[in-house]
């Protein structure tokens, strides 16, 4: 097969490079490769994966990532173990760009692997491509003794969204030890269509770590929940902006009634994400008493504020 690409002129200019003694004119070979049209040219790049510097695996394990096909998902699979980081790496970073469902087929059973790396790059990999196989070994991955995997796990679960997933999500959300882990299982009960994941998301809300919390109140607005408007309002007290911030962005969409003494207070803040925030907030509520609090800050500092100053004056003369 290699041999037969001699009778293409752009190929064979470059097939004496890629065996040269010097590991940077192999790898600048490889590049050229990648920049040729069609793609004759694979099995070359596929057998550089092979090549004993690190430095032209890690490059073509880099450019493979827009040859997607069984072939080279088999290729780049093997290379999560290989014994050079930067290799470990760029495989692991093509595998994540997949885009064709059929190649999650060559990346499930990694999930096994007694490797925690390899068990996070495949789990990351197939997270995108929404199939089912990879929901039993996923809702398993949610006990690995590895937070990455966990997180991993968490991601392809979201992505899935089954209702199954749902007990254990909450569960990760409000008692696993990894903030990052509890982060993104409040991100990921996002999907779920009904209020049963609402005590999971309060306690997210009053986690210890202010990125959990955050999260948390951004999911709460996502699934429109109103029996979360009041922890929300709690919310825009938090000790953190960024908390503060979703809260309000999240009660705009509640056009909760209640938030409106916090997101006036609001709109007096020193961030000015957080007060473009409440301004915008105060639009979608629509209240006319907000709108003497609003005439004050139409002369904001800041362009943005002021911008979404008018847009919420706006909506509230519209609405009345």
């Amino acid at each position: 097969m290699i041999s037969a690409l001699f009778d293409y002129p752009d190929v064979a200019a470059i097939l004496p490079r890629l065996r040269d003694g010097d590991p940077t004119v192999r790898r600048i070979a490889v590049l050229d490769l990648a920049d040729l049209d069609g793609d004759l040219h694979v099995p070359l790049l596929v057998a550089a994966l092979a090549d004993p510097a690190p430095v032209v695996r890690a490059e073509a394990a880099r450019v493979l990532q827009e040859f997607e096909s069984p072939a080279t998902v088999a290729a780049l699979a093997p290379l999560l173990s290989d014994p050079a980081d930067e290799v470990r790496l760029a495989a692991a970073q093509s595998l994540s760009e997949l885009k064709q469902p059929a190649s999650a087929a060559r990346l499930i059973g990694y999930i096994g692997s007694a490797d925690s790396f390899v068990r996070a790059a495949a789990l990351r990999g197939v997270r995108e491509l929404r199939v089912a196989d990879s929901f039993a070994p996923a809702l398993a991955a949610l006990e690995d003794a590895d937070p990455l995997v966990r997180r991993e796990a968490v991601a392809v679960l979201g992505y899935l969204k089954r209702t199954e997933a749902l007990p254990a999500l909450a569960r990760i959300a409000t008692h696993d030890p990894a903030l990052e882990v509890r982060r993104a299982a409040s991100g990921a009960l996002g999907y779920a269509g009904s209020g049963a994941v609402l005590p999971a998301l309060l306690a997210a809300l009053a986690d210890e770590a202010w990125q959990v919390r955050e999260e948390a109140a951004t999911t709460l607005g996502k699934l429109g929940l109103d029996q979360a408007s009041g922890a929300l309002v709690a919310a825009l007290d938090d000790s953190y902006w960024q908390v503060r911030l979703r809260a309000a962005r999240s009660l705009g969409r509640l056009r909760s009634r209640a938030a409106l003494p916090g997101l006036v207070a609001a709109l007096e803040h020193t961030i000015s994400n957080l007060r473009k925030e409440a301004a915008l907030a105060l639009g979608e509520i629509g209240a006319p008493a907000a709108l003497p609090a609003l005439q004050a800050a139409a002369n904001d500092p800041d362009p943005e504020v002021r911008k979404s100053v008018r847009l919420a004056i706006g909506q509230i003369g519209a609405a009345a």
